[in-house]
């Protein structure tokens, strides 16, 4: 099944760890599609998550999830709920049960090899293959303790390289001739979840397909000593998009903040790009974005803008002036009308409502 994969039936193993997001990134450049699955495991309540839970992802689509609050596996992805067989979910959730026992074990004994009596743990392992889009595949399991990388199987030598001191024990157990697990786990990952990965991609075609071309806004904030530019792109799929400022039409403008690619609730993805520049005379900056679904890249060109509220504050200002005179005009004048003999040259004027603008703004 595709979430047995190397099994956390070793508890002196100590697999139990955070993998880091970096070493995903890093992990998945150069693919065509990839299929990993999360295991977390946290040590006591109190973190605001789960104490166990295990998510699927297709590329960078979560497909499915199990966690200790259900105790039931669950599609998430829409093709994933077309799955009507109930022994499929079944015995994913079987599966999700074991892996979440085995986790609860795990966290004990790192906290253990790191000599912790209490507080809030957090483990996670992080496992799955990619296809390449030249037909080749790749598959790896890694695992991390606490924010801090933990261990790793090398899938070129196959063998478990620790990566913390404590994490020496597992690999010396794992890789010894008695246990051999990166033999089995090189089994899993060739004969067992590729096949899984090809059969996700077909189900999920349709949409892992789709091309959602990006919307590009540009603003920017000025400050004493300089101009920042954000571009903020949105709304695109798949992923891959490359934004940049650049300046003149051909100098790159480096961006000092991190650039995050973040999803949406739809599926579709959204980043922005901030830059401070100095803006001399004769320069123009432009947000460059490269898509897989535009022909070529979009160059949208950022205008400054002229002070040019000014003229229409000022006009706001005596217009607003002219009516309070012009009412208190009217008030004297009607209150000296009113000592006067009613119908004595006196017409009152018709009911008016005037609700003047409560605020001014440029266009």
């Amino acid at each position: 099944m595709q979430l047995r994969g190397p099994p956390h039936r070793r508890v002196d193993a100590g697999s139990v760890l955070l993998l880091l997001l970096g070493a995903v990134l890093c992990a998945a450049g150069g693919y065509s599609h990839s299929l990993r699955y999360y295991h977390t495991g946290v040590s006591a309540p109190g973190s605001g998550l789960p104490l166990f839970s295990s998510v699927g992802y297709l590329d960078d689509r979560e497909i499915m999830r199990y966690d200790s609050d259900s105790r039931r596996f669950r599609p998430v992805a829409p093709w994933m709920e077309k799955i009507k067989d109930p022994d499929y979910w079944e015995t994913q959730t079987l599966i999700g049960k074991s892996n979440e026992a085995a986790f609860k074990r795990d966290v004990q004994i790192a906290m253990q090899r790191f000599n912790q009596t209490g507080g809030i743990h957090i483990g996670q392992r992080m496992y799955g293959c990619e296809l390449r889009d030249d037909g080749s595949t790749r598959g790896y399991d890694q695992y991390g303790y606490d924010g801090k990388e933990f261990m790793s199987l090398d899938t070129e030598r196959w063998t478990y390289v620790s990566t913390a001191p404590e994490a020496q024990i597992t690999t010396q157990t794992w890789n010894s001739a008695d246990v051999n697990l990166p033999q089995y786990y090189r089994n899993y990952l060739e004969h067992e979840c590729n096949p899984w990965l090809q059969k996700h991609i077909e189900n999920g075609k349709e949409e892992l397909e789709r091309i959602v071309r990006p919307e590009v806004r540009v603003t920017s904030r000025q400050s004493d000593e300089a101009t920042k530019l954000h571009c903020k792109v949105y709304g695109f799929y798949p992923r891959a998009v490359d934004v940049k400022w650049v300046k003149n039409g051909k100098d790159d403008v480096i961006s000092h903040e991190a650039k995050q690619i973040l999803p949406h609730p739809d599926g579709t993805y959204q980043i922005r790009v901030t830059v401070e520049v100095a803006p001399k005379e004769g320069d123009s900056y432009s947000c460059h974005v490269d898509h897989s679904s535009l022909v070529e890249p979009l160059l949208v060109l950022w205008e400054p803008k002229n002070d040019s509220c000014t003229p229409y504050i000022i006009i706001a200002v005596v217009v607003v002036l002219g009516i309070i005179a012009a009412g208190v005009g009217f008030y004297v004048y009607k209150k000296r009308s009113g000592n006067q003999t009613p119908g004595a040259g006196y017409n009152p004027a018709a009911n008016s409502d005037i609700s003047p603008a409560s605020s001014t703004a440029c266009a």
